[in-house]
């Protein structure tokens, strides 16, 4: 079962509602729903530890690095909490899918996310589950980098909002139920 959920995304005020902080958004908003604040880490990483009766203890994690060094982090803090790779769930921002959809997976490639790129070669596994939320295509003539690092628009905001709560639910289903329930619920 897992327990140690990290979410991506870059620390400072500059880039708290940009593309690439879902992940941050979605840990936050889950610490948040069960009256629980972050604090500092054995690392470069904030946490937060959560303890429900219907499940066992689980962690909420974000990297104080930025993206492309994630991986550091993740290692240190499977370690610092004796936890495997198949106790991890990472959440991050997708660019190959639609804005709103979520997709869970139990391993895979990076799609080209550096944060995933960073965890897959710290852990020198692609075995690890995920939850990519989707941000959208980047539009024509722009860097990844910089759509990446943007602010949502006043029109997508609201879909935003829904593709958090979406995926907290997903990432409480996921920790009742099981990453394959998950999968089979939230992927259609």
């Amino acid at each position: 079962m897992l327990s140690l959920i990290v979410g991506l995304g870059n620390p400072g005020e500059r880039y708290e509602n940009t593309r690439h902080n879902l992940g941050f958004r979605v840990v936050d908003s889950l610490a948040r729903k069960n009256n629980r604040a972050f604090k500092p880490g054995k690392g470069d990483y904030l946490f937060c530890e959560i303890e429900r009766k219907k499940e066992k203890k689980f962690f909420l994690i974000k990297p104080l690095t930025y993206m492309n060094t994630s991986g550091e982090v993740v290692v240190d803090a499977l370690n610092h909490f004796s936890l495997g790779r198949e106790d991890l769930l990472v959440l991050c921002d997708d660019t190959n899918l639609p804005l709103g959809k979520i997709r869970i997976r139990e391993k895979g490639t990076d799609g080209g996310h550096k944060g995933l790129k960073s965890i897959i070669y710290q852990l020198n596994s692609i075995s690890f589950a995920r939850l990519r939320m989707g941000i959208g295509e980047v539009p024509q003539g722009m860097d990844l980098e910089e759509f990446v690092l943007k602010e949502f628009s006043e029109e997508e905001k609201q879909t935003v909002e829904k593709i958090i709560e979406k995926a907290c639910t997903a990432v409480e289903n996921t920790l009742i139920w099981g990453i394959e329930d998950s999968i089979s619920r939230f992927n259609a």
